[in-house]
């Protein structure tokens, strides 16, 4: 497994997250999300592996920015705003290859090989 952990620092789910692969031993790179962002194709891995851009926008955030996108049809529209502001993002986003979550889903990851 090559796991990493996109997360931000004050995030509860982030550190759960992290908690869950080193109690079961499990290596895993853990990435600030808010100092370092994400790769384009960091980001177009994430997407395809998840469903979609609104299943990465952390829509309880109070921001004029996620106001604006619950009206938006335009997915790339939505896609550029989120990937340029990573704080939009729900986390933490755990990536194993071409697998990945949004959220803490340890009922996922444990079918990960």
């Amino acid at each position: 497994m090559n796991i990493q952990i996109f997360g931000k620092s004050k995030c509860f789910d982030t550190k759960k997250a992290e908690r869950y692969f080193k109690e079961r031993r499990i290596k895993y790179q853990s990435i600030d999300l808010l100092r370092y962002g994400m790769s384009n194709g960091e980001f177009e891995s994430v997407l395809r592996a998840i469903g979609g851009i609104d299943q990465l926008i952390n829509w309880d955030k109070k921001d004029p920015d996620i106001d604006l996108m619950r009206y938006m049809d335009d997915r790339i529209a939505k896609e550029d705003k989120v990937f340029d502001r990573v704080e939009l993002m729900k986390t933490p986003i755990v990536r194993n290859g071409k697998k990945a979550t949004v959220g803490y889903c340890p009922e996922v990851w444990e079918t990960w090989e």
